[in-house]
């Protein structure tokens, strides 16, 4: 079977020319539509007739039949039977190589071994992109663009299934990292997994709060419960794979709020008082280590707020004004105003375009606060 040959951060790699993708939710469909971008051949296959008939309809490929052979497979199902989709596929003869995109990888290495699986033609992999929406509705063919993708090869993996998952990696947009499997699910824990839950109990506060207090809701508390409005059935099965590791982060959590709590029930002493901000501190300390663009050291943008209108094509104007004015917008958040046709723009810029920017808008007759 044909490959085409690409350069992948240094190193020629064989990107797939046919590729299955099982398992037709968020990340397997995203992955189809953006090899299908790439003129990829994808076939696509899933328990839920339903789920592969909108895909298609999507433009994500044609669906699978049994007796063809593609280049890779990829394994788009819960971390729990990883394992036994691949022993099927493999008893099939469905791919020359075969990976998967699950957010735990111990777990189907494992049980793939258990399994008699052949670890030669596998690669686990995960990329890490998400949406709050699940479903082949709410796949993107641009969900993976400069997203770091985690591949996990173990000693008995070829260097050929390697080269392949590479290839389709470069294919999506994605950023390759090597990593080993153990490591990669303690990471998740901290960076995935861990907030996914802290997010949900801050969340699971609001059910049955007053409507005097959501009426007060505003961007922090919508900032920080936003990843707690997914599938709670999908997020049970990705935290149950990775149980120990969650485990140990939300023990560290806790102790930390506990502390805070026990610090400001005791407020009237000042000295109690240290125990929150240092609490604070760290957090300062660990935002500021998340990468920003493209990787890079984090930056410390500055903050433009613009009143806006809540009707369509505000924000293009925006952006236009900017784009006149030579100011790249590196990152824009939107607040509404509770009962009123109107909310604030907070745009980011790097700090020596505000008054460039701040100029532009007035003059173009923006209510700058």
């Amino acid at each position: 079977m044909r490959h085409h040959v690409r350069e992948v951060q240094g190193a020629r790699v064989s990107s797939p020319e046919s590729v299955l993708v099982v398992g037709t939710g968020l990340i397997g469909t995203s992955v189809a539509l953006a090899l299908r971008e790439q003129g990829v051949t994808v076939y696509l296959a899933d328990r839920d007739a339903g789920a592969v008939r909108l895909a298609r309809e999507l433009g994500a490929g044609t669906e699978w039949t049994a007796g063809r052979t593609v280049d890779l497979a990829v394994i788009a199902v819960p971390p729990q039977v990883v394992a036994a989709q691949l022993a099927d596929l493999q008893r099939a003869g469905a791919a020359r190589f075969y990976t998967d995109v699950a957010s735990v990888k111990a777990l189907p290495l494992r049980q793939a071994a258990d399994l008699g699986c052949d670890l030669t033609t596998y690669v686990a992999g995960h990329p890490l992109a998400g949406r709050e929406r699940s479903g082949p509705a709410a796949a993107r063919a641009d969900l993976f663009l400069g997203r770091p993708w985690a591949l996990c090869p173990t000693e008995e993996t070829s260097p050929d299934a390697v080269e392949v998952l590479l290839g389709l990696i470069k294919l999506c947009g994605g950023e390759a990292v090597r990593v080993d499997a153990a490591e990669h699910d303690r990471a998740v824990a901290i960076v995935s997994h861990a907030p996914h839950v802290t997010a949900s109990a801050v969340a699971a506060r609001l059910a049955d709060a007053p409507a005097t207090a959501l009426g007060l809701a505003g961007q922090g508390v919508r900032d920080v419960t936003r990843i707690a409005a997914g599938d709670p059935g999908l997020w049970t099965g990705i935290l149950s794979g990775n149980a120990l590791p969650v485990a140990d982060v939300l023990e560290a959590v806790a102790a930390d709020l506990a502390a805070a709590a026990a610090s400001l029930r005791a407020s009237a002493d000042p000295a109690a008082m240290g125990q929150v901000t240092e609490l604070l501190n760290r957090g300062v300390a660990g935002t500021g280590r998340i990468p920003g663009k493209h990787g890079g050291p984090a930056r410390t943008y500055a903050t433009v707020q613009v009143i806006i209108g809540d009707r369509p094509g505000e924000l293009a104007k925006l952006f236009l004004v900017a784009e006149a004015a030579g100011v790249n917008i590196e990152d824009v958040r939107l607040e509404h105003a509770p009962g009123l046709p109107l909310g604030a723009a907070d745009l980011s810029v790097q700090p020596e375009a505000v008054a460039v920017l701040s100029e532009a808008l007035r003059a173009h007759g923006w209510h700058l606060p």
